[in-house]
C-alpha cells in the first residue's frame, strides 16, 4: 500500500485511491459528533448559499457552518463539537459548510473513495482502510482556511500513517504537543468565544469513536457523510 501525504484543495483534487480529507479543528470532528449524536447524515457543502438551498430541500435539517471560525448568520450551530453536544441531533440531516474541511471533500472527485479524517476516529479510519486493502491512500491535511499548514492536521496525518504501518503512536505525547501548539491557542483565549476551550478537548479525544466516516452521493446528487466500519 502506497501512502501519500499532501495538503489543501490542490491535494484533495489530486488525491488517488482512498482519500482521507483531514480537518481536526474542527470540521470532521464535528461530523463524528453529529453522527454519534444520532444525526441521519451529514451533507458537506462548499458554498454558503448552496448549504442554505440544500437545507430547504430536507425537512428536519440543521445548518452548521463557519467562516473564519465564526458561526454563519442564520445557521443553527457553529463548527463546534461543544455546540453539537448541546443540540438534539436525532434523525436530523446536517448541512455543513466550513472554510477548509468540507471544501476538501467536495473537491476530492478523483479518489476511488473519500473518508473524513480526525483524531476522534483515527484508529477506526485506519482499520477501515486496511480492511479495503487499497493500492494507494492519500492523506490530505486541509489546514487553516485550506491555505496554511496546521499542527493538528499534520499530526493526524502522521498518526493515521503510523497506524496503517502497524505502529503504536503515543497518544498522550500527541495531545501534549497539540496543547503547546500555536494552532491550539485560540481555544484558550477567553476573547475567542466562538472557539471554546472544551472544543480542544473534544477534538483531541483520540479514538473515542469506533467508526470511520465515508462520503457517498445521496438521492438528490449531493455528497453525504455516514458511518462505515
Amino acid at each position: 500500500m502506497k501512502i501519500i501525504k499532501t495538503n489543501f484543495i490542490a491535494g484533495a483534487r489530486q488525491a488517488q485511491g482512498i482519500a482521507v480529507i483531514i480537518d481536526v479543528f474542527r470540521a470532521f470532528s464535528v461530523s463524528c459528533y453529529c453522527l454519534s449524536q444520532g444525526a441521519k447524515t451529514v451533507i458537506p457543502v462548499g458554498q454558503i448559499q448552496s448549504a442554505i438551498d440544500i437545507a430547504t430541500q430536507h425537512s428536519g435539517s440543521v445548518l452548521i457552518g463557519e467562516r473564519n471560525g465564526v458561526r454563519l448568520p442564520g445557521f443553527a450551530l457553529g463548527n463546534s463539537p461543544t455546540e453539537v453536544l448541546g443540540y438534539d441531533m436525532s434523525t436530523k440531516t446536517v448541512v455543513h459548510t466550513t472554510h477548509a474541511g468540507t471544501q476538501g471533500i467536495v473537491q476530492a472527485s478523483n479518489a476511488e473513495q473519500v473518508l473524513t479524517g480526525a483524531l476522534v476516529n483515527a484508529k477506526a479510519t485506519a482499520q477501515y482502510i486496511l480492511s479495503q486493502q487499497p493500492e494507494q491512500v492519500t492523506l490530505v491535511s486541509m489546514g487553516l482556511e485550506a491555505k496554511y499548514q496546521t499542527d493538528e492536521d499534520t499530526e493526524c496525518a502522521n498518526y493515521i500513517e503510523a497506524l496503517l504501518l502497524g505502529k503504536k503512536p503515543d497518544r498522550a505525547q500527541l495531545i501534549e504537543k497539540l496543547l503547546r501548539s500555536p494552532c491550539s491557542q485560540r481555544f484558550f483565549d477567553p476573547q475567542r468565544i466562538e472557539s471554546p476551550e472544551s472544543d480542544f478537548y473534544h477534538c483531541t479525544d483520540i479514538d473515542c469513536f469506533d467508526f470511520a466516516v465515508a462520503a457517498s452521493t445521496d438521492q438528490w446528487g449531493n455528497l453525504s457523510l455516514g458511518k462505515v466500519k
